[in-house]
């Protein structure tokens, strides 16, 4: 893997780190609300919803940083499996919440994607 593809995963999982603090710990703070375009009382409804939401990210960023600092043969298939989790994931939230998503999320996913295939096992 090159020092580009690993730098450009580890940019992804710390998107995801970013995402798990806003929906987990800073939900009603203004800062998530105007991310999100929540309202306050929107943001206090859903705060349970969006920790389980933040919660998951968590887990994307997990297995990317995973993915950069695994040896092959594990770290090829691991790289693939979350960075197309996160297109999937950015795929869905664009169709059912918000189109910004789609550049937010899957754009970069697809960009990292391109870069791990493009460099392969251990290229």
């Amino acid at each position: 893997m090159s020092v580009i593809t690993a730098i450009a995963l580890l940019v992804l999982a710390v998107l995801h780190a970013y995402i798990l603090v806003l929906e987990m710990f800073l939900w009603q703070t203004p800062r998530a609300r105007a991310a999100f375009g929540t309202t306050e009382e929107f943001a206090a409804a859903t705060k349970s919803l969006a920790a389980n939401q933040g919660l998951y990210n968590g887990f994307l960023a997990a297995g990317l940083a995973w993915g950069a600092f695994a040896a092959e043969p594990v770290a090829f298939p691991v790289r693939i499996f979350f960075v197309v989790c996160v297109a999937v994931a950015g795929l869905y939230g664009a169709a059912t919440a918000s189109r910004k998503i789609l550049f937010v999320q899957t754009v970069p996913a697809l960009i990292v994607l391109a870069l791990v295939l493009a460099h392969g096992r251990g290229a």
